[in-house]
């Protein structure tokens, strides 16, 4: 984070330039702002990392994705939007998918520490939840991209203030692959999917947006295996290609509409 931060920052600056009345509305809803901003990227990946001390991370990835639900039930009591069929059979797919899953995982490591793990990424999902209904509203009312950088340095911030208070702020004694493993996660990994993020949730809004995200653990589980060398069962298997059923499904069933 400290690495994205100066990012997030030379973009506030550059689209808030671009935009003459971004930063009169950044401004008015800077309460709004800082909320999502905290629970979406400073408390849901807080829970999502704790989570990960004690359960894979093909697990991790597979229960955060039941994140889609928490998204339509918070859209339709906030937003007054309700659940398309479409989208109630993808997500059915997907959750299919992911208990079997969760099973196969379950069968191999039978330990307390898998419920406390799948406990906290639960709460990541529904955190995160929050800050994608929340952005949904947001960018209705300002620019997507200045809303984006705005709430990502208060998560930064945010971030950066914890680490100090816990572990003192000692980020110069690693190795240099460090380094370059953190560079590539601030740039690949946090600000530009940030931006993909808020720009997929105006095109095909919060519901849409968090089911096609549902092929995250199908990539995780795949690259886990591979770079990890954690263990790919047959559940795991196909519980991915029924996520994956799903998500076409959707996707399917939105491009044969339009």
């Amino acid at each position: 984070m400290l690495i994205a931060l100066p990012f997030f920052i030379g973009l506030l600056i550059h689209f808030g330039r671009q935009d003459n009345n971004s930063f009169v509305e950044l401004k008015r809803h800077s309460g709004k702002i800082i909320l999502l901003g905290l629970m979406g990227y400073y408390v849901a990946s807080y829970l999502d990392l704790v989570g990960l001390q004690y359960i894979d991370a093909s697990l991790e990835r597979i229960i955060i994705f039941i994140y889609p639900t928490f998204v339509i039930i918070l859209s339709y009591l906030f937003l007054g939007q309700k659940a398309k069929v479409s989208q109630l059979i993808a997500i059915l797919l997907a959750y299919i998918g992911i208990m079997i899953a969760f099973y196969g995982n379950m069968a191999i490591n039978q330990d307390q520490r898998l419920v406390l793990g799948g406990g906290l990424v639960i709460g990541s999902a529904f955190f995160y939840s929050i800050y994608l209904v929340g952005s949904h509203a947001m960018i209705a009312k300002m620019n997507s991209r200045v809303y984006n950088a705005a709430a990502m340095i208060t998560a930064c911030m945010a971030i950066l203030i914890h680490n100090a208070l816990i572990n003192g702020f000692n980020l110069f004694d690693f190795t240099l692959w460090v380094y370059i493993y953190a560079f590539l996660m601030a740039i690949l990994a946090t600000v530009l999917p940030s931006f993909m993020i808020v720009e997929a949730i105006k095109i095909i809004g919060a519901n849409n947006c968090s089911i096609i995200g549902t092929i995250g653990p199908v990539a995780t589980i795949i690259l886990a295996t591979i770079l990890l060398g954690e263990h790919l069962n047959m559940t795991q298997m196909l519980g991915s290609a029924l996520v994956i059923v799903g998500v076409l499904y959707l996707i399917m069933h939105k491009t044969k509409k339009t």
